[in-house]
């Protein structure tokens, strides 16, 4: 992966973001700290990243839109230097369906429509009545972004299939 770079992040982004190694942090103006990090995976012979985004203090912040600006600040940066996929998987914490819709409504704000695939679906979870949510990212003019997004439905749908 092409490691995104700090000046460019923070040139528009409101939370300064800095590396610790090869992971991103920035720290909100309530004090919480936040990481995000980019784990290799192999999708559909396809190179993509998870992207994985932490919450280190637990402290809500539902009305802060600067963390929604810097975690796109961040997107676009990876995007400029890697012409590759990214996944995502909502936190396991108990609140899954409250943090997909969060990340689908700044995803839509952020005004990424244009240049970005972004689909996000349900599957079920390792315990009964438990629903994890992923979501796929990938840049419109990706040479095989139709395959891409087909394979995905197909793997959650087997994925789904295979749980009781």
């Amino acid at each position: 992966m092409n490691r995104p770079e700090i000046a460019f992040i923070n040139v528009f982004s409101p939370y300064k973001v800095w590396y610790r190694g090869d992971i991103l942090f920035f720290e909100t103006d309530k004090e919480c700290r936040y990481s995000i990090t980019f784990e290799d995976e192999e999708f559909f012979h396809v190179k993509a990243y998870w992207f994985n985004l932490t919450n280190h203090d637990h402290i809500a912040s539902p009305n802060d839109v600067k963390i929604m600006q810097t975690v796109f600040c961040v997107i676009d940066e990876f995007f400029r230097v890697n012409p590759d996929i990214l996944l995502y998987m909502c936190s396991t914490a108990g609140q899954q369906a409250q943090r997909a819709r969060l990340f689908s409504y700044w995803f839509n704000k952020a005004g990424q429509q244009e240049r970005f695939y972004f689909k996000t679906t349900e599957i079920k979870g390792d315990e009964p009545e438990t629903k994890e949510y992923v979501a796929i990212i990938i840049p419109r003019n990706h040479p095989q972004a139709i395959e891409v997004l087909a394979k995905f439905d197909e793997e959650t749908a087997m994925f789904n299939a295979m749980k009781p």
